[in-house]
């Protein structure tokens, strides 16, 4: 049973690896299965303390833990379709031909860096092409559509809500600010002898 609000920010390395109760070496407990997911919640030093679908939560290195990429953030409403995907693909298409154009000329030495740079100012172009599907930059309206061949279709647009707050990063603890419980001094000074 997954608890609710449990949603995987990382997951365990391919080789498993062993956690503790609290952020203390002396207080080992059931080591985490491979590539099991799991939320990290908190972060103390190199610790981390992560939650498992079923609620189940223990501290563990965090920094072995392996980031789940999250996806991209969503356009707002219902997807919008276009009735024609030709016109955005003439436009890609002679913005990359003014672009190529330049850069053939100042590649021939018949045009200089300036002039380069003058030519191509304010093209902007976007493409993604795998396969059958394909993504196209739209500039004037500033955002992706995916095109299936036949039809546009938005997938975000520009002042679309982000995705979720990476994690934060790993932070060094200070000399005179160790922890009773000897995190710092384990991790810190690279006490690794009593894994």
């Amino acid at each position: 049973m997954t608890a609710p609000g449990f949603r995987p920010t990382h997951v365990v390395p391919q080789d498993g690896m062993p956690a503790w109760e609290v952020p203390d070496v002396a207080r080992p407990t059931v080591p985490l299965d491979a590539l099991l997911p799991v939320q990290l919640v908190d972060r103390r030093g190199d610790w981390g303390h992560v939650v498992c679908a079923n609620g189940w939560s223990a501290w563990v290195d965090g920094r072995l833990l392996v980031s789940v990429p999250q996806p991209p953030p969503a356009a707002p409403g219902s997807p919008v379709r276009t009735e024609d995907p030709r016109p955005l693909l003439a436009h890609v298409e002679e913005a990359l031909g003014r672009y190529r154009g330049a850069a053939e000329e100042l590649a021939g030495g018949r045009l200089d860096g300036e002039s380069f740079r003058s030519l191509t100012h304010g093209l902007r172009i976007g493409v993604v092409l795998d396969g059958e599907s394909m993504w196209l930059y739209d500039d004037e309206h500033e955002r992706w559509e995916y095109c299936d061949g036949t039809r546009l279709s938005t997938y975000a647009a520009a002042g679309d809500t982000p995705g979720p707050v990476p994690a934060e990063p790993t932070r060094a603890v200070p000399d005179g600010s160790r922890s009773a419980d000897g995190l710092a001094r384990y991790f810190l000074d690279d006490n690794t002898d009593d894994l």
